[in-house]
């Protein structure tokens, strides 16, 4: 009976010890990712925003040449952080870059919008890409901001502009930034 006493502490101990390193990483799962910390912008489907853009109450003169980047670590591109907040969506209705002579020319986008509706780009560039047999183009205006996008084989969103009447947001769930863009149809 003693050399079982002994079995049975033993192994008690290991489970204590295996339950003590469980507890350790399920601590560390709400901060972190297998022991590597989260990106605050983009990093997969965990960062992909609940919801688009507020529609801008108080716009931002329309800057050249405006930097983005309003943290170490953050792109220097419109972006989505971690936390939801639409860095760079900030210049309201008037802004001239937005601005459609023809908004809607080729209607509305009826795919799916917003974050149940993850669609994969399936190629072309930001004069004219596709996904689900929709295209669109990127905004002339937002032609730098999506020059590391892999245009055959990203995942988007796509959200409803509040502010600038034609246009919709492609957001890059790999990147966590977006652009303004027109559908053009199926």
């Amino acid at each position: 009976m003693e050399d079982g006493d002994k079995k049975m502490k033993k192994l008690i101990g290991l489970l204590a010890i295996c339950f003590i390193f469980c507890l350790s990483a399920l601590a560390q799962h709400g901060e972190h990712a297998g022991g590597v910390a989260r990106p605050e912008v983009g990093g997969g489907r965990q960062n992909i925003p609940a919801h688009g853009p507020a529609r801008v109450k108080s716009p931002h003169a329309a800057e050249e040449n405006r930097n983005f980047s309003e943290k170490a670590g953050h792109p220097n591109a419109p972006h989505v952080d971690a936390g939801g907040r639409w860095v760079g969506h900030d210049t309201g209705r008037n802004d001239p870059h937005y601005r459609l002579d023809h908004p809607w020319e080729h209607g509305h986008f009826t795919g799916g919008i917003g974050r149940g509706h993850v669609w994969r780009l399936g190629g072309g560039g930001p004069s004219r890409f596709w996904f689900g047999g929709f295209y669109f183009s990127v905004a002339p205006y937002d032609f730098g901001y999506c020059n590391d996008w892999l245009w055959d084989s990203d995942d988007i969103v796509i959200y409803d502009d509040p502010d600038h009447i034609g246009w919709y947001l492609a957001y890059n769930v790999r990147l966590g930034t977006y652009v303004h863009v027109q559908y053009l149809g199926m």
